[in-house]
């Protein structure tokens, strides 16, 4: 799995996505929580995804196609403070309809920074996902730049946070580009529940 990874095009909006027959994953999150090196390192590939050291690069929806079988979308992060607010509003609005409307979307992946405290604006985003009914994993990010016990220590704030509003809380993997961490799992589970189910 993972071994053909090929671009398919750039869309600046939801309604010009081209509609696939195949299962879609997607993956979303704050502007600089590391989903291009996330993307990057799944299909273990340099430059999949560009990666960039300016946050908010990705302002279109990306996608790729994965062994013929599945279609992997890269979403325009969120939270990006240089970007107007009717810029803001407008791509919150696209990526809203692309994840209520999409048809063969299987799963919506997102990524939140574990080397950081609970961030409000990801609680936000995990509240709009309650409210319209739109299920997610959680990817947790960078925890390589975590010592063992500070992985363990922000692990147990975000799940009291997560506690707050969920339960049971979303289920989630812990990864880091850098060390590869979590890589496997993350591979079998969409191989097991999405390729090889109907998971929705």
């Amino acid at each position: 799995m993972f071994e053909q990874v090929d671009f398919i095009g750039s869309y600046p909006k939801n309604s010009i996505i081209p509609e696939f027959e195949i299962p879609e994953i997607c993956f979303w999150g704050r502007s600089n929580v590391g989903k291009s090196s996330i993307i990057n390192y799944l299909c273990d590939r340099k430059e999949v995804a560009k990666v960039s050291t300016t946050p908010g690069k990705t302002v279109q929806f990306n996608a790729f196609n994965i062994d013929g079988s599945l279609i992997l979308m890269d979403l325009p992060g969120y939270g990006y403070a240089q970007v107007s607010k009717k810029v803001k509003s407008k791509w919150k609005d696209e990526i809203h309809k692309y994840l209520k409307n999409r048809k063969n979307l299987s799963c919506l992946f997102l990524l939140i920074d574990i080397s950081i405290p609970p961030q409000v604006i990801d609680q936000e985003v995990m509240k709009d996902m309650g409210i319209m009914n739109i299920p997610f994993i959680i990817l947790f990010t960078k925890s390589d730049k975590c010592t063992k016990n500070e992985l363990n220590k922000s692990l147990k704030q975000h799940i009291i946070k997560l506690e707050e509003n969920w339960d049971p809380i979303p289920s989630y993997f812990i990864t880091s580009s850098a060390k590869r961490t979590g890589r496997a799992d993350l591979i079998n589970f969409i191989h097991d529940h999405i390729l090889n189910s109907d998971f929705n």
